[in-house]
């Protein structure tokens, strides 16, 4: 299946340059170029793509601005984002995954890197790892005031469930939640896939976001009262 991916950038050279990359790639196509963040809002609804390269730093409309209206649209439930910056900075990196993106790459990303990420978030994974995601939600869950609510949206899931969200967001993989919790992998994704749907979340990335908003895990990694439940 071809992936079809809108570049967002006010630079026309890296869109061309992106454009170029991608094109070696017989599964993806590249449906739509935006040069500002407003622009990109337009094309998304257009062209519908799986998946948007957006630059953060952008005349008038930002690109994570962009991001959170493009994902509040109903028709962009299979849309993913990745965000592309030259500031690898972990404040844009918790910015971007608190508007929805799905993944964050610098400009200097190397092209099969490139290809192999737009795969892959296309497929619904995160484009971060479980550490990487860990380490920067963590840096600025302490900063944020828990979201009103948040702890009651996890009465969906069973206990199951909640111990495995619990060991996503702390960092670990589906093989070492599985090992952890005494069950199998496939088992273990599936608590995880259920509580993604249960909670309404986008990926993986979101749903840490969530248990540490919820204060089901606190910065350091320890339970949080939610936990004790």
């Amino acid at each position: 299946m071809t992936i079809r991916v809108l570049l967002a950038d006010d630079q026309a050279l890296v869109r061309a340059g992106f454009r170029s990359l991608l094109a070696r790639s017989k599964d993806i196509t590249v449906v739509g170029e935006a040069g500002d963040g407003d622009e990109a809002v337009r094309l998304a609804a257009s062209t519908r793509p799986d998946v948007i390269l957006m630059d953060i730093r952008m005349p008038g409309t930002d690109g994570i601005t962009a991001t959170r209206r493009i994902l509040a649209e109903p028709g962009a439930a299979g849309c993913r984002v990745v965000i592309l910056t030259t500031f690898d900075s972990d404040e844009h990196v918790f910015a971007a995954l608190r508007a929805g993106a799905s993944g964050f790459l610098t400009k200097e990303v190397e092209p099969a890197e490139l290809r192999r990420a737009v795969a892959a978030v296309a497929a619904g994974d995160a484009l971060l790892s479980p550490g990487v995601t860990r380490r920067v939600v963590e840096q600025f869950a302490h900063r944020q005031d828990l979201s009103p609510g948040a702890d009651r949206r996890l009465d969906v899931l069973t206990a199951r469930e909640l111990e495995a969200v619990r060991l996503v967001a702390l960092g670990l993989s589906n093989n070492e939640i599985a090992e952890r919790l005494f069950i199998s992998p496939l088992t273990a994704k599936t608590h995880i896939t259920r509580a993604i749907a249960k909670l309404e979340v986008r990926d993986r990335v979101q749903l840490v976001i969530l248990a540490y908003e919820s204060g089901l895990v606190r910065p350091g990694g320890r339970p949080g009262t939610a936990a004790a439940r």
